[in-house]
């Protein structure tokens, strides 16, 4: 390969180091005075200016090699004596302080003359040439440039210095383009209330159009409080130009035009005001609704002014063509009364967009119901069905089953487009489609849409081969299939006579589900198709080292998910200039890196070049490497370990104190500024609660909450301590604003229920949507005790026409409460449940199926409700047992026999759900055989992946009947499962007919198998080889018997790895001796398995290699990289 010219580092040594040899006297002779200019900031020391002086004369003159001769003689001829390394080093001296002092970049800037200034911001905006070439040296502006927006601190420096200086020194139509690149490439803690503050003031009508098209832009990204200073600023400007002609209002069609989203913060005044003309005149622009499609904060009395505004103008809101521009205004359409079946039609169609809106989707949907009933009033459901729009997703199960196969078939263009669609809605649904279809053909799977998650797993396997093959072409929904689902398709794969797809022709999401067994059959393999495919651990390490034999390292580790595959091995045998070259590779792919992996790039970085590496990589090395780690090296670290997520590279809880123990050591126990948390970033989330109360300054403090906004999951110990800054700054609850309370949404969870009980009195909405968006999470019971009393003191709901016996009095959930309340429904009493309405239930089940903190007597009273509606379990079918999510996990044995258990996907719905008794999973499994009329020799694949958890209920014959192919193609899913000892020695001994013997299994094998691995015996894990210990996965280590780990020698358990250890259970290290305890504790600090291996941490650092000396590369990667401004970016051959 022909190698381009090279883009290396600091410009001006480079350019001037090419005359440093051979100087001649008369070199400066007729120098250009912006060279001399330049040549004098060096002298100064400052690089910056001269680096902006450079590229303004590069801008209009050719650089030659004499420029560099004239301009070193020039500084000799005043006695400034450079040499190439004195410049070297005094530039990266340089850079090393605008990086970790991003503040001083500011002052560079604020220092440079106009000129100067002029060109950094034009560099910014990118009217200067983006790249450029001097003798063979590259200067990539643009790339440059991306580094600058995307640095900690640098992006906050050059946002201050454009606001201070940018408009007097500018245009403000230039000012606002590089504001514009600033703030869309910066995190929403830049957006803070007092920006506005920092605008100049009198902008020229273009410039603050175009301004406000960037905060449109970044709506989102802009906390509530922040939203209300921008609106200010831009009414007070529009206010400023006056009202239109006429109209006693400043808010002209115009004005809302300009403000986009932010009309939503209009007062409710100043809507009623708007002239009938200008708001007709503002309907009828061609971007109205695409405007109005985007106010997804808007609340139903803004929304309503609005439309009284409208229909006060010439637009007449019965006609289907304002109905169409109404945007998201159409889902609070309010006047109902004498609406024909044909506009409730239209309305319908208009409200798909309302699932968008950030709440009232109770309201929305009580709209729509409205809305329904008058489009289907005196007409047949199965001739109106396809004209519904999304409303049908309110249809229950009877409506549904009433409907004709024809009908579904008529209407299969909507159904399969329409989200919201219930588990047990698409299985009625798609059963009716294929009724009317007779078999699943690549026609009929690409008509489905979003009902293909209700295909039965069997009948995906008995699809037509060629069929299968084209389906898997197409752009199959892999991730709504279940995996029983996923296993009938690959079922056809290989082996299924003429026609039938490959391996290879396994769509990317879907491949991570071939079994490693079919994997090592197939031929062909290259790295170049497997590049888009997701990968098992176990797939990858299996074709990393397969490829390795033909193909390079740098082949490898550019495709995609391939380098979960590579191995300590494989890392340890690159030279030094392999390592350093690839090692851009691994550090793009961190996130797929099992901590093991991390850990072994740690050690060959230390081992190959001290200087080189990067600093976070010494919390994946035993603690005392970090601990001797100089003061000097901090904010590498510091950024370094802000931009990963800390709990996934150091598992072990003491490990990780230590490394938070370094982290506050180099902060000094604070957070002095804003800068310093852009350095943290990701740590913020890991600071202990004495630094968040105490050490983070106010100055810092908004820009910190911003970060801790983003945080997973705190500690009480850190939520205590946030709630108490907030009640410090803001006062208590009662006091907040509304925008406030939206900006503090995720930490009400840490405030009492006295202190909620304003907030869900005061603001019940802000209160309902915060609780809305904690999707998989359970809130603590407090915060959810206050949702469930703001959406009772908020509800309509009555007590029911003719109450069940027992319910006289009692309070009756309606579905529109049930909905709001989500996940706060488990603070329902049981009797509450008990006395639902029959409708209610009906359609609510799904939900209530779903509320993941229901505890057992409130899942008894749902079952009896079932019990109820749908008479016994024995008449229930397969949508019935779907819907009911965790309330199946209330039957009882001899209920789970009635069930109807014939389909594989009815039983793979309950194997989902978890805490299942061994009981009711031996009733499930048993049910399924029974009526099935299998025999477990029967089984096939995609039956053994959906009967999954109920499997851990065979015993030891029923699993030596399962066959082989057909358990070979499924032991990585088997392998998740955690079931008792005899049982995962039974499905050992199966694997071993797969693989063979254990001592010859590979790294892939043992990480295929996952808990399967557990059934080693006491014998098999002594002989195993030591290397193999890191390729257990975490499951199977925590699933070995205490008294079978404790047969482990040390060194196994030395070489566990740092993932592995973490996963011992108390009662196995309770039977380790005291060499096999030290031998974990090594494993989890991640020392090396071999003692003798490790360097210390105060041994002199290896050096980088000749091949890799260059200009700068003593220098850390990060340290060019976060200085983007003043470095130029490598280029170097792949």
């Amino acid at each position: 390969m022909t190698q381009g010219p090279r883009t290396y580092a600091p410009a001006l040594f480079l350019f001037l180091s090419h005359g440093v040899a051979s100087l001649s006297a008369n070199s400066s002779q007729g120098l250009h005075p912006l060279l001399q200019k330049m040549a004098e900031e060096i002298t100064d020391g400052n690089y910056l200016n001269a680096f902006l002086d450079l590229i303004q004369f590069q801008s209009s003159q050719p650089w030659t090699a004499d420029l560099s001769h004239a301009v070193l003689a020039y500084l000799n001829a005043r006695n400034v004596a450079f040499t190439a390394p004195s410049l070297q080093a005094a530039v990266e001296h340089h850079l090393e302080q605008r990086l970790y002092q991003p503040q001083q970049l500011r002052e560079d800037l604020r220092g440079a003359d106009a000129q100067q200034f002029r060109t950094a911001m034009q560099c910014l905006w990118a009217d200067r040439k983006d790249r450029w070439e001097v003798e063979g040296v590259v200067i990539d502006l643009g790339a440059i440039r991306k580094q600058a927006l995307q640095s900690p601190g640098v992006n906050r420096s050059l946002l201050l210095i454009t606001l201070e200086r940018c408009f007097q020194e500018l245009s403000s139509l230039e000012c606002v383009e590089v504001l514009g690149k600033l703030l869309r490439g910066s995190p929403g803690s830049f957006l803070q209330p007092d920006l506005p503050e920092r605008l100049p003031p009198g902008l020229r009508q273009d410039a603050f159009r175009n301004l406000s098209a960037v905060f449109k832009d970044l709506y989102d990204q802009t906390p509530a409080r922040s939203q209300g200073a921008l609106y200010s600023w831009m009414a007070g400007v529009l206010r400023a130009s006056g009202a239109p002609d006429g109209s006693a209002s400043w808010v002209s069609a115009e004005n809302l035009r300009i403000l986009g989203r932010y009309m939503v913060h209009l007062p409710l005044e100043e809507i009623m005001n708007i002239s009938p003309m200008e708001m007709g005149l503002f309907i009828s622009y061609d971007n109205a609704t695409k405007q109005l499609d985007t106010v997804y904060d808007i609340t139903p009395e803004l929304a309503q002014a609005f439309l009284e505004r409208i229909g006060s103008s010439d637009f007449d809101m019965r006609n289907a063509s304002t109905v169409h521009r109404l945007g998201l205004l159409v889902c609070f359409y309010g006047d109902l009364e004498l609406l024909d079946a044909t506009l409730a039609r239209v309305l319908l169609h208009q409200m798909i967009k309302c699932s968008r809106l950030r709440g009232f989707q109770a309201r929305v949907q009580k709209l729509k119901a409205r809305l329904l009933g008058i489009a289907t009033e005196n007409q047949a459901l199965n001739e109106t069905l396809g004209s519904l729009s999304d409303a049908i997703v309110g249809l229950t199960h009877r409506q549904l089953e009433s409907l004709s196969p024809q009908a579904v078939d008529s209407a299969i263009s909507t159904l399969s487009q329409v989200s919201g669609w219930t588990k047990s809605q698409v299985v009625i649904l798609s059963a009716k489609y294929l009724a009317h279809e007779k078999v699943l053909s690549f026609h009929s799977v690409s008509q489905m849409g979003v009902l293909l998650a209700g295909v039965g797993a069997q009948a995906f396997s008995d699809m037509e081969p060629r069929a299968l093959a084209q389906v898997l072409r197409s752009s199959l929904p892999v991730s709504a299939l279940s995996p029983a689902q996923q296993q009938g398709i690959l079922s056809k794969v290989t082996g299924a006579g003429a026609g039938a797809p490959g391996v290879m022709e396994v769509p990317g999401a879907l491949f991570k589900e071939v079994s490693l067994f079919d994997l090592r059959r197939e031929l062909g393999l290259n790295s170049t198709v497997l590049k888009e495919k997701a990968f098992r651990r176990s797939q990858a390490l299996f074709l990393f080292e397969l490829l390795s034999q033909t193909s390079g390292p740098a082949e490898l580790l550019s495709a995609g998910q391939l380098v979960k595959g590579v191995a300590c091995s494989h890392i340890d045998a690159m030279s030094a200039d392999s390592f350093l070259a690839l090692f851009q590779y691994f550090e793009n792919n961190l996130s797929l890196l099992s901590p093991y992996q991390v850990n072994c790039l740690a050690w060959k970085a230390w081992e190959v070049s001290r200087s080189f590496m990067q600093p976070f990589l010494l919390a994946a090395l035993p603690a005392h490497y970090l601990a001797s780690m100089p003061a000097s090296r901090c904010v590498p670290l510091l950024i370094g370990l802000g931009k990963i997520r800390l709990d996934s590279l150091v598992l072990d809880p003491h490990k990780r104190t230590l490394v938070l123990r370094k982290v506050q050591q180099c902060l000094n126990n604070s957070i002095a500024d804003e800068y310093t948390v852009d350095i943290v970033g990701n740590l913020l989330c890991h600071l202990p609660a004495a630094i968040i109360k105490h050490g983070v300054s106010p100055r810092a403090w908004a820009t910190a909450l911003h970060g801790l906004r983003a945080c997973a999951e705190l500690s009480p110990e850190q939520g205590a301590a946030v709630r108490l800054r907030l009640l410090e700054q803001h006062g208590p609850p009662q006091n907040w604003t509304a925008e406030t309370t939206k900006d503090l949404g995720p930490f009400l969870v840490f405030f009492s229920e006295d202190e909620l009980s304003s907030v869900a009195t005061k603001f019940p909405d802000i209160l309902q949507q915060t609780a809305s968006k904690m999707v998989g999470i359970l809130p603590p019971k407090e915060f959810l005790w206050a949702v469930f009393e703001s959406v009772r003191n908020s509800s309509e709901r009555g007590s029911g026409s003719d109450p069940s016996p027992g319910c006289h009095g009692v309070e009756v959930p309606s579905s529109d409460d049930i909905f709001k309340l989500a996940e706060a429904n488990a603070c329902w009493a049981p009797q509450n449940l008990r006395c639902l309405e029959e409708a209610t239930f009906l359609r609510s089940v799904e939900l209530l199926g779903a509320v993941g903190g229901f505890l057992r007597p409130q899942l008894t009273a749902l079952k009896e409700k079932a019990i109820q509606v749908w008479d016994t379990p024995s008449n229930w079918k397969e949508h019935h047992i779907v819907s009911l999510g965790r309330i199946a996990l209330a039957l009882n044995e001899s209920e789970l026999e009635q069930l109807d258990l014939s389909s594989i996907d009815t039983v793979a719905s309950l194997s989902q759900q978890s805490g299942w008794t061994p009981g009711q999973a031996t009733s499930i499994l048993h049910g399924f055989l029974e009526d099935s009329g299998y025999g477990i020799q029967d089984l096939k694949s995609y039956h053994l992946v959906g009967l999954g958890t109920t499997l851990c209920a065979m015993n030891v014959t029923e699993i030596s009947l399962i066959k082989i192919s057909e358990f070979r193609v499924v032991m990585a899913r088997i392998g998740t499962l955690l079931c008792s000892t005899p049982v995962l020695a039974e499905f050992k001994r199966k694997a071993e007919v797969v693989f063979g013997d254990p001592t010859k299994w590979s790294s892939s094998v043992l990480q295929e198998l996952g808990t399967i691995a557990a059934g080693l015996t006491k014998e098999e894990l002594r002989v195993l080889d030591e290397d193999l210990m890191p390729y257990f996965q975490p499951s199977a280590i925590r699933c070995l018997p205490a008294e079978i780990f404790k047969e482990l020698s040390a060194r196994q358990i030395a070489a566990l790895g740092p993932e592995n250890a973490a996963a011992a259970t108390p009662a196995q290290r309770r039977q380790l001796r005291a060499p096999q305890l030290q031998s974990l504790q090594r494993a989890l600090d991640g020392a090396k398995a071999r003692p003798s291996l490790e360097a210390p941490p105060s041994a002199s650092p290896s050096q980088t290699p000749p091949s890799q000396s260059r200009p700068g590369a003593s220098a850390s990667r990060a340290l060019w990289l976060g200085c983007p401004l003043l470095v130029l970016v490598p280029t170097l051959p792949r």
